[in-house]
């Protein structure tokens, strides 16, 4: 498997290395995850709209001479897994990065096990405990309800990666929080904690609140570098069998995927890191 560089685009720098080049993120294309929120027990609403937030862009820089190549990441929510997803990437030999809440794992323990038994495809990196967005302003993004504090950005990222340690998986090394959107500081929150946050540059489903022709044509479309984002936690919306297709699309085309592990150690090599 060819191997490739990252580059991060966002407002400051995630520790650890490699540096990010620092530009302002895109705006287009970036859309609402579908029917988001936390449940009882969650931090409180707010009706404040919070402004000034940050939607953080990754891509795979170019390789000379390379062939295409595309980065498949999913998002794990809550809920249950998209086996149309799930079984086109093992059938067909597909690795991917999955982000996982701690309350996806504890859901999903088949497929926990399946991912297990795939080291070789599936990177699995977090998505935080209790799926709150990593904001420490109160108010809401996407009708979810923001962490609100440092502290509660804290428990969030911690959550999640002792989700996964106690699910027996390697640790994680990149975080995406709910909602994908952050404030600066949080930001600055999770790199102290040693992760790296992952943007993405090609929004394959909106939250698998699309069609399945849409989700199909945006990811059969993806160029070289892109960082695709899409839900693997939605079963019964239609979105799923579009991303399904268009995966094996990309796969037509002889794209080559890589996880985002494998591009960052590409990465370190290059700085000497």
């Amino acid at each position: 498997m060819l191997l490739a560089a990252l580059v991060l685009l966002s407002p400051l720098a995630q520790p650890p290395a490699p540096a990010p080049v620092i530009q302002p993120p895109p705006k287009a294309g970036l859309s609402a995850p579908a029917k988001p929120g936390p449940k009882a027990g969650g931090p409180a609403r707010s009706t404040t709209t919070i402004k000034g937030l940050v939607e953080p862009h990754l891509a795979l820089s170019p390789i000379s001479g390379a062939p295409v190549r595309v980065a498949l990441t999913f998002d794990a929510c809550s809920g249950k897994t998209d086996r149309r997803i799930l079984d086109t990437l093992v059938e067909n030999r597909i690795p991917a990065t999955l982000f996982a809440t701690a309350r996806w794992l504890k859901r999903n323990p088949e497929v926990v096990a399946i991912l297990k038994a795939h080291p070789d495809l599936f990177e699995v990196e977090n998505h935080g405990a209790m799926h709150v967005p990593a904001v420490d302003k109160p108010g809401l993004i996407y009708g979810i309800a923001s962490a609100g504090s440092t502290e509660a950005v804290d428990a969030e990222v911690k959550g999640g990666a002792d989700a996964l340690a106690a699910a027996g998986f390697a640790p994680p090394r990149w975080f995406r929080g709910a909602t994908a959107r952050y404030t600066t500081s949080a930001m600055e929150t999770v790199g102290t904690l040693g992760y790296r946050v992952a943007g993405f540059s090609l929004n394959g489903d909106d939250g698998a609140s699309v069609s399945a022709a849409t989700a199909e044509k945006r990811i059969a479309a993806a160029k070289d570098g892109s960082v695709i984002i899409a839900h693997i936690n939605q079963p019964d919306r239609t979105a799923g069998a579009g991303v399904a297709r268009g995966i094996l699309k990309l796969k037509a085309r002889g794209v080559t995927f890589v996880r985002l592990a494998d591009a960052a150690e590409e990465a370190g090599a290059r700085t000497g890191h």
